[in-house]
């Protein structure tokens, strides 16, 4: 494990089978809740996928940035697969389990603009972030958008835990490097958030 601006960086925390598993777990997840297209408040579409599993899932719409209890569609949201859970538990917390996993899907064009997470309600406890597939080129930021920033590689296998003084430091990915990975079938990036929301 190291670290850059605070974010502690466990590089190829999963092997290439408990990746595999995990996939696999996950596309039970998104057979359960599948994938949909965000926006943003101002109706920008975002050039992610994503779904949620857990107590909670994180939705973007015009109605804003938020947690709901249930997918876009009515659906409730899929429990957290146990092999996400294993690595929560291993590096956060064996009693408290997060309410949230969001599950980003990166294709070839996607990235995520600089933004902080900052709807939880409690920020004492980290968000566990994983990294599946295709290489991300992660930005690291500062407590205020202005702040200076730097860049690392975050392959697939890669765990970020985001805690203490970083909690609610700025991050994104600027770009994905597509086709340098080959666990996923098509190419792509599945990003995982754990997060305490109550």
């Amino acid at each position: 494990m190291f670290e850059i601006g605070g974010f502690e960086i466990h590089k190829a925390r999963l092997d290439r089978p408990a990746q595999l598993r995990m996939v696999e777990e996950l596309r039970e997840v998104v057979r359960a809740a599948p994938l949909f297209a965000p926006v943003t408040p101002w109706g920008k579409p975002m050039s992610v996928r994503m779904t949620s599993a857990g107590r909670y899932g994180w939705v973007s719409d015009r109605g804003g940035y938020r947690y709901a209890e249930r997918h876009p569609s009515g659906l409730s949201w899929p429990a957290i697969p146990d092999s996400v859970m294993a690595v929560w538990r291993d590096l956060v917390s064996r009693d408290r389990v997060p309410d949230c996993c969001l599950v980003n899907f990166y294709g070839a064009k996607a990235r995520m603009g600089l933004h902080r997470d900052v709807d939880e309600a409690d920020f004492t406890w980290p968000v566990l972030s994983i990294s599946l597939g295709d290489t991300a080129v992660f930005r690291i930021g500062g407590l205020d958008r202005g702040d200076p920033t730097t860049s690392t590689a975050l392959e697939s296998g890669d765990v970020v835990v985001m805690g203490g003084a970083v909690r609610r430091a700025y991050h994104g990915v600027d770009r994905i490097r597509f086709g340098s990975s080959s666990l996923l079938g098509e190419g792509g990036r599945i990003n995982l958030t754990l997060r305490v929301v109550d």
